[in-house]
Parts: C-alpha cells; structure tokens; sequence
C-alpha cells in the first residue's frame, strides 16, 4: 500500500496523471508524446523531510543557510563557491574590501530582472542584507552595520568588524525584491534565479521550473520536483519508479544502512562530503555552573582525549557501520582550502596505551583504568533516531575498551542532549562552506553556542582565528585557519588540545535512474538534502 501511495504521488508530481474517460485516442496520444519530451527535461529528486524549509524560502529565515549553506535556487546570489571551495561570481562583477576590512565594495550586473519583470538593483541588494541583520533567525549577521546602495549597480557593505571570509557569506544569502517582500515572501517568494517555484504542497513536494529570462547559462533541466519523505520511503520511491513512473524516475537519497539494496534501472551515486560526525570532549573538571553541569572529569585529561583520537580505528568505524560510505574525518574541515594536514593521525592502539600509562591511569582488575580514584568511564550520548549515530556511538565504545576506557552509550533527544552535552560527549554533525565553523566550534567567547560544548579556551589560538578573520585578503586568511588547528607548538589537533574527536565523513548517498547524467558535484556540506540540487540545471539525460 505504502509503495502504490508512493508512485501515484509520483505519477502526479510529474505530470502523467491519467486522462479522462472522456478523452480521445488522439488526445491520448499527443499527450504521451508531450509528456515523453518532456520527461527529458525533468527530474523528481527527494529528500529527507528536515529538508523543507520551515519558514518558507525566505533567506532571512534559513533558505539558503540550512543544512550548513547551500545554495538557493529561486534566488541570485551575489557570490558563488567554486568546486574547489574558493569564491566564483553570480551578481557580482568585482568586489573589493577598504584598507582596514570595514567597507565591501561590490558592483553587481545591470541585465537582472526579477521575475515579476522589475529590475534588480543595488537597493534590492541593500535591503536584503539589512532585513537579515534585523531578523536572520539562522545565519550570523553581527559582523554587518549596514548595507548602502551607492547607485543602481553598486552597494556597500558596512561592517562592524573586519571580516575576510564575507564573500562566503555572500555566497548563500538569496537577494529579494525590495518592492514585493512582506511576511508572506517565503511562502510565495520571488527572485532571479535559475529556477521559479511553481507549488508547495507542505509536507509532500516543491516543484521549480527554469527561470526562462535567466541572465546566466540555460537550464537543461526544466522542471525540478522535490518530494520530502525520510530514506525508507525514498526507496520505496525507486522502487515504485521502475514499476509505475515512466521515463524520469527519481532520484532517492539513502543511507549507507540502505545502499545495498539492488534497484532495476538505477545506478548509485556516492558524493564526497565534509558532513562528519564526531564528539565533543569536556576540557574541564566537574562544576556547576548557572545551575547545570558542566566538565568531566575523565574527558578533562588531555592523555584521555589523544589518546582516544589515535587509538580508534577510523576505517573500522567506516567499514562496519557506513559500509564503506565515507572517509576518515580529523577536523571540522576536512578537505578544505583552510584544513590543515596535520590534524591527521594513524591508528596506533600500542602508543595509545602508552600515553595512558604515562600519564598514570593504571588498569583495574576489570581491565578499566583509574587514577586518582577516578575510573575511566563516562558515556558519550546519540539521538536515537539516527542509527548512523548510534552505531558509531557503539563502536567508539567497544574500541575504547580495549583502550582499558568504559563508554556507556545513551539515546538522548536533543530536548534534553544539548544541557548534558556540556558535561558528557555527544556524537555530532558538523560541515560547513565557511571557515566559521572552525571559529563556532573552538574560539573561546563565540557567540555560537557550539563552544560551549568542551569548553575550550586557548589564547594561540584564538588569536590565530582573529586575525583570520583580520586578514587583508580571503586567501591571506586560509595559512591562519590552519595555525588555529596546528601551528608547530599548540592547536585543536593531537599533539594540541585536541577538544573534540572526529570519526568519518559520511559519503551522500543517492539512486540515479539510469539515463541521467548528474553534473560534476562540490564537496557536500553537513545535511543530505538541498546541497545535491546545487547544479541541478545542467544535469541532463542522455539521448
């Protein structure tokens, strides 16, 4: 029953409902045909349900920044990331930042129109910055005094501190009309980007078609219709496809639980992504602070924490549960232009041991170490709806315990988790296209509450953050992110403070129908959603 609902909404989101009885074999007819060209310049992609946007596809509230960034579809932007994660253009034609960071100048094209026909100028540009500084519930705008429009093709960004990652920033944040936005703009948005949007069903599907007065290169795909189902019904979805959908299919997101699974007329597409999963490691002893815990007082030895980061089996952990979907994770940023090499570790159980024993945590009689009267014990929380967090939560403990280290394991929603993660680790996801999610997570003071979570304070390397964000150039600022992760001396990394310990990357997994050609993808940010429709305009199905 599950997989007929499934293909009828399937049927119905692509156009090829069944005719009346009224038609005639003529109508019928011409219509499988318009139907069968058209097939070729759509898709069907789904997507976790936490992917619908809550609030609309308004950039103030989220669209574009969920899922740690993605670019918006319905929207221009004036900035873009490039495959390799560096800054590419969309509205903008040059930018250029003043001596002491605090002024952005960019120019931005005069052949936009919205598509409601009115031209796009730099007013629209300012007036969507400054509404996100007032009410942005998702993206940091504290950096931002204001936006000015100095002309119609030129506007002027105002900060309150210098700030070099800003064109990351500019890459996620969609440009609205001045003259048709009100509170209702994210239920009916409109913008100037490569795709409209034609209907939201809220909770079932979104469905987009090609913007046909876009300014930049023509959409091979026409119509992009999203369905918002967790990953058993997406296969189900596949399933249904092959059997009562015709040429287009879908495209299924999954889980690496779920990739086995064999699907007649579908391949399997496997992204690389910086979506990692990791745990944060209390830095302190055990106090009580504003009424909560916080610290821990096994977590707080730094022997325990290198020693946990060195003597797990990263590629165990990636063979049994992601079954051998991802990649080895050492950073909140791997594989990114500010990632530093040097966070990489080798699994080395014997040193691990070693390190303990050093530091004088001497095994028990039940093999559990102690020292000091405390036992190596505590317990590292998942929420239990991710199976993937779990069985990592799993795992992590049987190979801590052949460390002589006893971690307990707990389900803990995220109600009560993110008030006991100050006191005891908590499988995380994390990655981001912006090295603010290294300052979020390790820079003492931020602003996000992310930091809390060792809590961590290290004066090196909050400097090196600071400048970094100081820096006269975005590329100046890459060699600064990297000294905060491991400068020779001190950092976030092994041999450093090591605050958190990160396990994999989980690779994006996705069913393809067969015939469909997805373009080149940039490295997947943390969420397995709006990210794999980035470039979905120059996917195309082969002849």
């Amino acid at each position: 029953m599950k997989k007929r609902c499934i293909a009828l909404l399937l049927t119905l989101a692509m156009g090829t409902a069944l005719l009346g009885c009224g038609s005639s074999n003529t109508e019928k007819s011409d219509t499988a045909k318009t139907t069968k060209e058209s097939d070729k310049e759509s898709v069907v992609v789904t997507m976790p349900t936490s992917s619908e946007p809550e609030a609309g596809f308004d950039p103030a509230y989220g669209w574009g920044a969920g899922e740690h960034v993605h670019e918006p579809l319905i929207q221009s932007t004036l900035t873009t990331t490039t495959k390799d994660l560096k800054i590419g253009k969309d509205l903008a034609t040059d930018y250029s930042v003043s001596e002491d960071g605090l002024v952005w100048t960019v120019k931005i094209r005069e052949d936009v129109k919205f598509t409601d026909g009115e031209k796009l100028t730099a007013s629209d540009v300012a007036f969507t910055y400054n509404n996100c500084v007032k009410n942005s519930t998702v993206n940091d705008f504290t950096m931002l005094k204001e936006a000015v429009a100095v002309d119609d093709t030129t506007v002027e960004f105002h900060m309150n501190k210098p700030f070099s990652i800003w064109p990351y920033t500019m890459a996620i944040v969609g440009i609205v009309p001045e003259h048709a936005y009100d509170e209702n703009y994210g239920q009916h948005p409109i913008g100037s980007g490569r795709y409209i949007l034609k209907q939201w069903d809220k909770g079932q599907q979104v469905i987009f078609e090609a913007n046909p007065d876009y300014y930049g290169e023509k959409a091979k795909i026409k119509k992009v219709t999203v369905l918002f189902m967790d990953e058993d019904a997406a296969l189900a979805a596949a399933m249904a496809a092959t059997a009562d959908v015709g040429t287009t299919g879908v495209m299924a997101h999954t889980a690496a639980s779920l990739a086995d699974e064999k699907i007649d007329g579908y391949g399997l597409l496997s992204v690389t992504s910086v979506d990692n999963r990791g745990i944060n490691l209390p830095t302190v002893k055990v106090s009580e602070k504003d009424g909560k815990t916080v610290g821990n007082d096994v977590t707080s030895d730094v022997a325990i924490r290198r020693a946990m980061n060195i003597g797990i089996d990263r590629e165990e952990m990636i063979k049994n549960v992601l079954n051998g979907h991802g990649t080895a994770a050492y950073s909140v940023c791997d594989k990114m232009p500010w990632y530093n090499e040097e966070s990489e570790v080798t699994y080395d159980q014997k040193s691990a041991k070693a390190l303990l024993d050093e530091a004088g945590w001497k095994e028990g009689k039940d093999g559990i170490r102690e020292k000091d009267g405390v036992r190596a014990e505590f317990t590292v929380m998942f929420n239990p709806d991710d199976s993937v967090r779990q069985a990592l939560a799993e795992d992590f403990a049987n190979q801590c315990k052949e460390l002589g280290i006893e971690v307990k394991t707990e389900g803990a929603g995220w109600d009560v988790a993110y008030d006991k993660a100050l006191s005891q680790p908590l499988v995380w996801g994390w990655g981001a296209h912006t090295p603010m999610e290294l300052y979020n997570i390790y820079h003492t003071g931020t602003d996000s509450d992310s930091a809390e979570y060792s809590p961590y304070a290290n004066e090196t390397v909050d400097h090196y953050m600071d400048e970094a964000l100081q820096a006269d150039t975005l590329e100046d600022s890459y060699d600064l992110w990297k000294k905060a992760q491991w400068d020779g001396t001190t950092g976030v990394t092994q041999d450093g403070d090591i605050p958190w310990i990160w396990f994999c990357n989980v690779d994006h997994l996705y069913y393809v129908r067969d015939g469909l050609k997805v373009a080149e993808q940039k490295i997947h940010p943390h969420g397995h959603g709006w990210s794999i429709v980035n470039n979905v305009d120059q996917w195309e199905w082969s002849k």
